[in-house]
C-alpha cells in the first residue's frame, strides 16, 4: 500500500508539511493511496461525453503517422465514468497542474483540430 505523501495537487499535497510527515491534526481524515492494482497507460487522444448523471472520459491512441490520411483510426483503450462532482474536482486539479506547468516551462499553444467533414440530412 502506498502510504507516502503525494507530490500531486490533491488535498494531501496541499496540507502543511508537518501534517504530511505524520503529525495529523485531531479529527482530520488521513488519505492512504492503495496502488496495488494500479496500471499505467499512455494516451495521446482523449474525448469526453456526458449526461446529467455521469461524465465519461475516453482515452486512446492515434497511430496515424502519415499526414493527409483520409481516415484516422483511434484505438480506444480506457473509459472512466465519474459523477459530475468528481469530474469538476478533476477539472480543477488539471487546471492547477497545467497552470503550474506553464509557469515553469512556458505557455502551451494548442491549435484547434480541423473538424471532419460531416454529411447533413435535409
Amino acid at each position: 500500500m502506498a502510504d507516502q505523501p503525494t507530490k500531486g495537487r490533491g488535498a494531501a499535497a496541499q496540507a502543511p508539511a508537518a501534517q504530511q510527515a505524520g503529525a495529523q491534526a485531531p479529527g482530520q481524515t488521513r488519505i492512504v493511496w492503495d496502488d496495488t492494482n494500479m496500471r499505467s497507460v499512455y494516451a495521446n487522444v482523449a474525448n469526453v461525453a456526458g449526461t446529467r448523471e455521469e461524465i465519461v472520459l475516453l482515452f486512446g491512441m492515434n497511430q496515424a503517422w502519415h499526414a493527409g490520411q483520409k481516415d484516422i483510426k483511434i484505438q480506444l483503450m480506457d473509459r472512466i465514468v465519474m459523477s459530475p462532482f468528481a469530474a469538476k474536482r478533476l477539472s480543477m486539479l488539471l487546471n492547477q497542474v497545467l497552470q503550474d506547468y506553464e509557469n515553469r516551462y512556458g505557455q502551451l499553444e494548442i491549435t484547434p483540430a480541423p473538424r471532419p467533414e460531416t454529411t447533413s440530412v435535409q
